[in-house]
């Protein structure tokens, strides 16, 4: 059997996290070894944010983030922040803009964060098998030993940069939890997060056919709550305020939908003289088929004053607090993130390694770390991944 190739640090994985870590490693003059099993290098990058990458969001904080360890973000995201990368794009001549709550994209294409990622390696000298499947992990003495499709390679560091279980077709597997479980390190259990949220049958039949009506609403559940659109689908809810709440969701409970927040129904309807019909009155507010579709099956589709007094509290309340008991998500096509994986209880904050086992480093979205919609994930991917880059 031929010798094993030799590195300081293998890295698995070529999305955001693996990328970043083997680039910065290389330039810090380790001799990095980068695998990747699809044929498709960043995949997930170049598809985010609808072609243009929402590779940062100036208010990242550990607010912002998941997790059963709600702390262990704070020391990578302080040591590398939103500015750090925007310094890095900005070397390599890439405009961007910036929209609304601090979310940060290109101005021309996702594909110029996946290129600038490959510079970075090759300025790294990092060495790529590309595509290359690994069929097998051991850890030999005081070393990581990988098995590959290209034959075997060893190093002292194995850094698993696989992401989570989102978007299978682009290559989502879950190799890192198997590894994190064959040497003895807890996975919070994966689910879909950022998902849309799929309508049990009986809203299915009411709103069901409400499909590209967008409202904007408050979502609230748990400790979580949104302000932005609510989107319907043929299947359910979607839209910004959704996926956010879905990572908050636990499967169970009804989210609490407000449809006119900031405004004070009672006081409006109060001074309200129109005999119109209810529906027609919550159309001067909201989209006229969904105030339509609202009022009926709320039993409403009557002139305010004809409803009474009694009544007209009970529709408010359900108008400020709108419950909806979703069915389940949308699962991992179309969720854009995973919630959970491994512990970070088992790693350290500084880092990013197992502390019980030298040299095994976990970074980007394989920890259980999930941040809101709007480029958060993303910083802490490029966060995650300098930390460990520093210490290989």
């Amino acid at each position: 059997m031929p010798l094993p190739a030799q590195f300081d640090a293998i890295v698995v994985g070529a999305g955001a996290a693996g990328m970043m870590c083997a680039g910065v490693a290389g330039q810090r003059g380790r001799r990095v070894l980068l695998v990747e099993h699809h044929p498709a290098i960043g995949e997930k990058i170049r598809i985010s944010g609808g072609g243009r990458c929402n590779f940062t969001n100036v208010n990242a904080g550990p607010g912002n983030y998941l997790s059963q360890n709600p702390e262990f973000c704070r020391s990578a995201l302080s040591r590398f922040t939103p500015r750090d990368f925007l310094a890095l794009i900005e070397r390599h001549g890439i405009a961007w803009h910036e929209k609304k709550l601090g979310q940060l994209f290109c101005d021309d294409s996702a594909r110029q964060i996946v290129d600038m990622l490959q510079t970075e390696c090759t300025r790294g000298g990092v060495t790529w098998w590309h595509p290359c499947a690994i069929e097998g992990v051991a850890r030999e003495g005081d070393a990581f030993a990988v098995t590959t499709s290209r034959g075997r390679a060893r190093a002292p560091s194995l850094v698993v940069a696989t992401g989570g279980l989102t978007v299978p077709k682009i290559g989502a597997t879950p190799f890192g939890y198997r590894v994190a479980e064959q040497f003895g390190l807890p996975v919070v259990a994966p689910r879909p997060a950022l998902v849309p949220l799929a309508f049990p049958p009986d809203l299915l039949l009411r709103y069901g056919d409400l499909s590209g009506v967008a409202v904007d609403a408050e979502v609230s559940c748990a400790s979580g709550r949104f302000r932005e659109n609510l989107l319907f689908t043929h299947r359910g809810l979607s839209g910004p305020a959704i996926l956010q709440i879905s990572s908050y969701w636990d499967a169970r409970t009804a989210l609490s939908i407000d449809l006119l927040p900031g405004v004070d129904v009672r006081a409006w309807w109060s001074t309200e003289k129109s005999r119109a019909r209810l529906d027609h009155l919550l159309a001067t507010r909201l989209p006229r088929r969904f105030a339509h579709a609202w009022c009926a099956a709320h039993d409403a589709l009557r002139p305010l004053a004809a409803l009474g007094a009694t009544r007209r509290e009970t529709l408010a309340r359900g108008l400020a607090d709108w419950q909806v008991r979703p069915s389940g998500t949308l699962g991992w096509n179309k969720a854009e993130v995973t919630l959970g994986g491994v512990d970070t209880r088992a790693l350290s904050s500084q880092t990013m390694a197992a502390r019980d086992l030298p040299g095994l480093y976990f970074v980007g979205e394989v920890v259980d770390v999930t941040g809101w919609l709007g480029g958060y994930n993303f910083q802490w991917a490029w966060a995650s991944a300098h930390a460990a880059a520093q210490v290989l």
